[in-house]
């Protein structure tokens, strides 16, 4: 009885949070500090935690929401940069001489070029960096977020070159590679997430069912051409699956595309005006974007080591960030596009005025997940939050439940990396109890956390926001949660298999 009591307990918080999040009337904000409020109690009065270490945790939090505040400020301001120039209707003009279909052209970026950036950077970039560039396409604020966030999903376990399998695992008795590996080749169903996005794409037009089968071979094949040489290259380390998979998979695709394999026969355009006379060269339209990739690759190799230490709260804040990376290439990409000083700081205006309420309710959230994931150090010697809340999972399903754990985790937590640092340990514990292989059940939860990625409340926050959407945040996850659960059930389901 005393156990299901502290069950009952950890997972008060969360249990409001979700019910909260039903009711239309009440803002995120107001959601994420009701929550923090329970959870404060909770570690202060029932896990008696120090006051002074609470509120360490607390600021901890905070610091860790001021990395994403940075990557939203910086990615609206880069794409007010982008807009003012005109770079994202001369981009548009360019991407019809690919393919002049529009189910072609959001499929190569929301999942090519989203994987490409989610491999070198994570954090939300590739959904924040797409999304706008699907407005210019024409295609509905609410729609190129939904769109641009079901691609921020099957390249996350290898994000940032493989850091949530390197870090988020970090000290567990497990192989690395054999995760790789394991995890790549779970993210076969990955290859849904192209179909996916074409289902969204066309089925509010009077002529879906055509425009779906049509292009359902190219979706398909979209999907085969990044998992399978991902798979590949897993084989040699978590850093590269996604960039090279990506890279591979996107020549591929131009491949058959030019010989027309797998291209739908009719071409359906953007509801958009044709984009007959570019405003800027080719050269002009596409530097922006290889400035912020060259960028961020020298960063991560520069700077991904180097930290600044703030010894009060333990924490180390990383030198590398992608929200400099976008506020530097935004700097660079003034001068040679000739904004005015005006345009300059009416664009800093409006990325810091949009950029501010995402930060504080991620703000909240991520001081909530750093009491629960360190409310073991308190003096009754109970098992943290986090870890009591994984209890509830030691059961023989669970391999199916590992993918929805990860998932979870990635949901609140905004991160891949940092779901599988809540919930590895208990895991690998749970696994080695039920005679299961750890490698397979770590490995479902990590395939999993990349699923969840696409409803991740930071990454959804941070893609509304740069493509304006004032609505409801619940309107967009609700778009999403079908997808995700279908993916993370098949998931569980091949954990299932796996694990007979």
């Amino acid at each position: 009885y005393m156990n299901m009591y502290w069950v009952f307990l950890s997972v008060l918080p969360l249990s409001v949070f979700c019910l909260l999040l039903l009711f239309k009337k009440i803002s995120l904000l107001k959601v994420s500090l009701i929550t923090l409020l329970i959870t404060l109690i909770l570690v202060l009065f029932f896990w008696q935690m120090s006051p002074l270490f609470v509120f360490q945790l607390s600021l901890k939090g905070f610091l860790v929401a001021f990395d994403i505040f940075l990557i939203i400020f910086g990615a609206i301001l880069f794409l007010n940069i982008l807009k003012k120039g005109n770079v994202l209707s001369s981009l548009t003009f360019f991407l019809e001489k690919i393919s002049p279909d529009f189910r072609i052209q959001i499929i190569i970026l929301a999942w090519f070029f989203e994987n490409f950036l989610e491999g070198i950077a994570g954090f939300g970039t590739p959904s924040t960096v797409v999304a706008p560039i699907l407005v210019a396409l024409g295609l509905s604020p609410m729609t190129s977020a939904v769109v641009a966030l079901l691609g921020n999903s099957t390249a996350s376990p290898f994000g940032a070159v493989g850091t949530p399998i390197k870090v988020g695992f970090a000290g567990i008795n497990v192989n690395l590679i054999s995760i790789s590996t394991t995890t790549a080749l779970i993210n076969f169903i990955g290859i849904l997430v192209p179909v996916f996005m074409l289902y969204f794409l066309v089925f509010k037009k009077p002529n879906k069912k055509q425009l779906f089968f049509e292009a359902l071979p190219f979706a398909i094949w979209a999907g085969i051409a990044f998992v399978v040489p991902s798979f590949l290259v897993s084989i040699f380390g978590f850093e590269f699956p996604s960039i090279i998979g990506s890279i591979i998979g996107l020549i591929l695709v131009l491949i058959t595309n030019h010989f027309k394999i797998f291209v739908p026969k009719n071409v359906i355009k953007a509801d958009i005006p044709s984009t007959s006379e570019k405003s800027l060269s080719l050269f002009k339209t596409i530097s922006p974007y290889f400035l912020f990739i060259l960028l961020l690759v020298f960063g991560k190799i520069l700077l991904s080591n180097l930290y600044l230490p703030i010894n009060f709260i333990n924490y180390k804040l990383n030198l590398f960030n992608p929200g400099f990376i976008f506020i530097i290439t935004s700097f660079i990409v003034i001068l040679f596009l000739s904004t005015t000083k005006k345009q300059f700081f009416d664009s800093t205006e409006n990325a810091f005025k949009k950029s501010i309420e995402p930060f504080f309710v991620i703000a909240l959230i991520s001081a909530v997940v750093q009491l629960m994931n360190n409310s073991h150090i308190n003096p009754l010697n109970l098992a943290s939050i986090t870890q009591t809340i994984a209890l509830v999972f030691s059961v023989s399903i669970l391999p199916f439940l590992a993918p929805f754990i990860g998932a979870f985790g990635s949901l609140i937590t905004g991160s891949a990396t940092i779901s599988a640092m809540m919930f590895g340990s208990s895991l690998y514990s749970s696994s080695i109890s039920l005679g299961l292989n750890p490698v397979i059940v770590l490995s479902l939860s990590m395939a999993g956390a990349g699923a969840g990625n696409m409803i991740a409340i930071a990454d959804v926050f941070t893609a509304m926001t740069v493509v304006g959407i004032t609505q409801d945040i619940r309107k967009v996850i609700s778009k999403l949660l079908p997808f995700c659960l279908i993916y993370v059930s098949l998931i569980g389901i091949l954990g299932l298999m796996l694990t007979r």
